[in-house]
C-alpha cells in the first residue's frame, strides 16, 4: 500500500477539525472498562502489568486521539504508514512533553515488541484494506500481539455508505489559509471508492501551492468483519453504529466492532 497523506499531512488537522476525537476516545475508554484488560495506571510494578496497560493505536495518524488516550492515563504506541503524519505527531508529542511511541509501519506488517492490552483503529483505517486477504493479515496480527483478555476495537465504513451516501460526489471547502476539493468516485463494479483531494496551501501574499492525493477505501458488511475476525481467532463482542451507539441497520454508515482474544482460563 502506497502511503497516501504525505503532503496532505501539513493540513489534515486544520480540515478535520470538527472529528470527534473526544467522543471516540470516551468511547474507547468504557470500552477498555467493559471488555479489556487495560488499566489506566501508569508505571506499573510489574512487567505483565505494564503490558496490559499498553494501547496502540492502528493508523494513528497525526496522533490526535493516541495524544488524548495518553492522557487519561495509557501506555500508548501510535502505529501509521505516512512518516509525514508520524511527523505531525511527533511535534505534537514534543509540545506536550508525553511519552508516546511512534512506529513507522504497514499494519499489515505490525511488528511490536511485546503483548498489548487493547488495539484500536479507528477514522476508517481499516477501509484502507481493499481485499479480505489483507484484511485477515492484519486481524492475525494484532490477535498475535494481544495479551490475553485484550480488545481489539476498530471502525469501518460500509458498503452502504460509499454506494449510497457518498456515491459520486464532489467537496469543496475554503478555510482560512487553505481550500480543498474533495471528489469522490464509487466504482460499483469493483466495489473500490476512489477520492482524489485537491488541497491549495497559501505561501506568502497571494501565492497558493496546490497538490493532489488520491485514495482507494473499501466497504466493508458486518458479516464480512465477523467472519474474518473469527478467522484469525477473536472473539466479536459488540457491533454498534457507530453513529447512533444503537444496533447495526441495513443504512449504517459506520460500524463499531469490538473483538477479544480469549484468555486460556475462560476457554478452559
Amino acid at each position: 500500500m502506497a502511503e497516501v497523506y504525505s503532503d496532505f499531512a501539513a493540513v489534515y488537522d486544520e480540515l478535520m477539525d470538527d472529528t470527534p476525537y473526544a467522543s471516540w476516545c470516551d468511547f474507547i475508554v468504557k470500552a477498555i472498562e467493559k471488555y479489556g484488560v487495560s488499566l489506566p495506571v501508569r508505571n506499573a510494578a510489574e512487567a505483565l502489568e505494564s503490558e496490559r496497560n499498553l494501547v496502540v493505536d492502528l493508523g494513528c495518524g497525526t496522533g490526535t486521539l493516541t495524544e488524548l488516550l495518553y492522557e487519561k492515563g495509557y501506555d500508548m504506541i501510535g502505529v501509521d504508514n505516512s512518516a509525514s503524519m508520524l511527523s505531525v505527531a511527533m511535534e505534537k508529542k514534543a509540545r506536550h512533553g508525553s511519552e508516546i511511541l511512534y512506529l513507522l509501519q504497514d499494519m499489515r506488517e505490525l511488528d511490536l515488541y511485546s503483548t498489548v492490552g487493547t488495539v484500536i483503529s479507528v477514522c476508517d483505517s481499516i477501509n484502507y484494506m481493499l481485499e479480505e486477504k489483507e484484511l485477515l493479515q492484519v486481524f492475525s496480527l494484532v490477535k498475535n500481539y494481544l495479551y490475553p483478555g485484550g480488545i481489539f476495537l476498530f471502525d469501518f465504513n460500509t458498503e452502504y455508505k460509499y454506494r449510497e451516501v457518498i456515491g459520486d460526489t464532489t467537496i469543496a471547502e475554503t478555510r482560512e489559509d487553505c481550500s480543498f476539493i474533495w471528489e469522490n468516485f464509487y466504482d460499483l463494479e469493483r466495489g473500490i471508492n476512489e477520492y482524489d483531494v485537491t488541497v491549495f496551501v497559501q505561501q506568502e501574499g497571494e501565492l497558493f501551492r496546490r497538490f493532489t492525493e488520491t485514495h482507494f477505501q473499501r466497504g466493508y458488511h458486518v458479516e464480512q468483519m465477523r467472519r474474518l475476525t473469527e478467522q484469525a481467532g477473536l472473539v466479536v463482542v459488540e457491533v454498534l453504529d457507530a453513529d447512533t451507539g444503537q444496533a447495526v441497520t441495513d443504512t449504517s454508515e459506520r460500524v463499531y466492532m469490538i473483538t477479544r482474544k480469549e484468555d486460556d482460563k475462560e476457554r478452559g
